[in-house]
């Protein structure tokens, strides 16, 4: 799901770099010296998840384990994706340097969004409800990305269109994956640790 350089207008670059860099800067407040671990951890995880993948046009299919990033860390989400991106296209060229702000939001929001709607749900209740939940936003955070990718192409022009079309369905099956591993990863986290989300049940940005 990177979106590689040169592919979009000048305005979306710079709209992306914009609001990438107003996530990331709440990000780090909301990012205690205790989260940072964790933080790694994720953006670890999205690192490696995301580095096996098949092109598609200007984008890519693969896993990005978002949502669950979103849930457990909230807005502090961008700065650890954001990080996972920028190694990814120094070393590997996945993506690029100027269109990484756009890269970035596209992965971020959605995570915070899934927090957002999901996270009180996913850290309360028995362990086996919150994994549902958490499921459920892991898949929303695939389908969100996945439309925000394909609105970032269509602005860059109609020959985009096309591409952006096929970026959202031919992942599809990654939602249903993301959604599995998603609420599989909470479920664990929930019987083992589950004060890596009891920080987050009663705070909202």
């Amino acid at each position: 799901m990177h979106i590689v350089d040169g592919a979009l207008s000048n305005p979306v670059v710079i709209g992306g770099a914009v609001a990438a860099a107003g996530g990331i800067a709440m990000g780090l407040r909301a990012l205690p010296l205790e989260r940072i671990p964790a933080a790694g951890v994720l953006s670890a995880a999205f690192f490696v998840a995301s580095l096996v993948h098949v092109p598609i046009g200007p984008s890519s299919v693969h896993l990005i384990l978002n949502g669950l990033a979103g849930l457990v860390l909230g807005w502090a989400a961008f700065p650890a994706l954001f990080v996972g991106l920028l190694l990814q296209a120094v070393f590997f060229g996945f993506g690029g340097l100027t269109v990484i702000g756009v890269n970035t939001l596209n992965i971020a929001l959605p995570a915070v969004l899934a927090w957002v709607l999901f996270g009180r749900l996913a850290a309360s209740g028995s362990p086996l409800s919150g994994a549902i939940w958490a499921g459920i936003g892991g898949a929303f955070s695939i389908a969100a990305t996945t439309a925000m990718v394909a609105l970032a192409l269509t602005l860059s022009g109609d020959e985009f269109i096309a591409a952006a079309k096929l970026v959202f369905f031919a992942h599809i099956p990654v939602m249903a994956i993301e959604g599995l591993l998603t609420g599989f990863a909470v479920l664990l986290a929930r019987r083992v640790k589950p004060e890596l989300f009891t920080h987050l049940q009663g705070t909202r940005a």
